[in-house]
């Protein structure tokens, strides 16, 4: 596939996250499962991350994506903070 289309897995969790970080200044999401939306790699740089440690930032994340987490194997989240 192109690198610039995205899988409707990848689009429908991107969506989900801007929805949920509005403030994000970067929101990349990559099926690394082959394209069958098994398992994804999701990197969000958002000022809501600000002062918070690396768990509170992934519970966020996860909590976002509650109900997408339940139909997948696996999920690499990668958060920051703006520098």
């Amino acid at each position: 596939r192109g690198l610039a289309s995205q899988t409707d897995g990848e689009s429908r969790l991107a969506r989900v996250l801007r929805e949920k970080f509005p403030r994000a200044s970067a929101i990349k999401v990559v099926d690394i499962s082959g394209g069958c939306g098994a398992m994804y790699e999701i990197h969000i740089e958002s000022e809501e991350f600000r002062e918070k440690r690396t768990v509170q930032q992934h519970q966020m994340v996860n909590q976002a994506l509650s109900e997408e987490i339940k139909h997948m194997h696996g999920l690499r989240i990668f958060t920051s903070a703006p520098k």
